[in-house]
């Protein structure tokens, strides 16, 4: 039976395997040593420290630190750009939030919107804005000088991560996997604060600070599912589920004409919002996101995903992109070197700490 792509914040069905969600609990230090120890051993066996870099060569550090997002969709060919949400790139000055808005018109998208960083990690800086003062107040806390992006907001029920994969000998790529994101909620009982219910909630409650901006010390109406961000990333507390069972040949066939029309993109993530499950099936959604050979492997923070299958896929997923990127370097692709993406990665780790507030 196929799991259904509604976004569903219920119990986790039954698993089998030890452990189903403890990676989900594993402080992200200890989730990270083993991967370091991998890549490590990797980096010997192929002789080069940063060959992911080599996966996605035309995207700045193949896409695993301090790329421009909005670069993967200046990639993304003409007869396919129907498929991406509307987005504009705005470098931040004082006069940046008016610029933003003649961006906007542009486009022909209204508030509410959505504004995140060109260079962004796990939805760090990304805020749903709903007027003209909270796009100033936005930009005004915004680094000077760094690149920000306006982009419609989708109020659509559905969001997913596609990971789509084409080696460099192969024609057609393919999708490995469908994960399924829901916001992050809780249900009121009509007499708690949302402040009380996250301190009964064992998985959202270490997140509390997060959600200082929807007003905790309020009573919700009763049976009320309430959401608590806008943004359904697993660090703001969104549930993953994975339905890879899902897959539909439309849906493949759609993600691969997308990446295809892009200049060798071989590994990546593709986030979208969806109207239905039977919509995304057919290969209708708008894009969001693209991520590139540094994107998470999302499905395996699924809870009802065992632990020791979990960490198996993360490792395998690893792997494979040095293989593929080795492809690559036979192909004369170069990896970017390790002292770029070091760089890469100091750059992005500064800014993170400097962006507004999510919500």
């Amino acid at each position: 039976m196929k799991r259904t792509l509604t976004p569903d914040p219920g119990p986790a069905g039954p698993s089998h395997g030890l452990w189903p969600g403890l990676i989900c609990k594993l402080p992200k230090p200890l989730l990270v040593v083993p991967m370091v120890v991998q890549w490590l051993v990797l980096a010997l066996r192929y002789r080069s420290l940063s060959l992911p870099s080599a996966a996605d060569p035309m995207i700045d550090a193949g896409g695993l630190a301090g790329e421009s997002k909005i670069a993967y969709f200046d990639q993304v060919g003409d007869a396919e750009r129907p498929w991406l949400a509307r987005t504009a790139a705005i470098v931040s000055d004082p006069d940046a939030a008016a610029r933003a808005c003649a961006a906007m018109n542009g486009l022909g998208i209204d508030f509410p919107i959505i504004a995140k960083p060109d260079i962004g990690w796990c939805g760090f800086g990304v805020r749903r804005i709903d007027d003209p003062s909270a796009l100033q107040a936005y930009c005004d806390a915004y680094p000077e000088g760094e690149t920000l992006l306006v982009q419609e907001y989708l109020d659509l029920p559905g969001e997913a991560g596609l990971f789509y994969v084409r080696r460099p000998t192969e024609t057609r790529g393919r999708l490995l996997s469908l994960t399924v994101r829901s916001a992050p909620t809780v249900q009121s009982d009509g007499m708690s604060t949302l402040r009380q219910l996250l301190a009964r909630d064992e998985r959202l409650r270490s997140r509390t600070c997060l959600y200082e901006g929807v007003g905790l010390d309020r009573v919700p109406p009763a049976s009320s599912d309430v959401p608590l961000a806008a943004v359904w990333s697993y660090r703001m507390g969104g549930l993953y589920r994975d339905c890879s069972d899902s897959i539909t040949p439309d849906l493949e066939a759609r993600i691969d004409e997308i990446a295809s029309s892009m200049p060798n993109l071989h590994v990546a993530r593709f986030d979208v919002r969806f109207a239905s499950q039977a919509e995304l099936g057919e290969g209708r959604f708008k894009i969001i996101e693209i991520n590139g050979a540094g994107s998470e492997a999302i499905e395996f923070f699924d809870p009802a995903v065992p632990f020791f299958s979990a960490y198996r896929g993360i490792l395998q997923k690893q792997a494979m992109v040095f293989a593929l990127a080795a492809e690559n370097r036979a192909a004369g692709f170069a990896p970017c070197g390790w002292r770029a993406l070091l760089r890469a990665y100091r750059r992005q780790a500064r800014l993170l700490g400097r962006y507004p507030a999510s919500n």
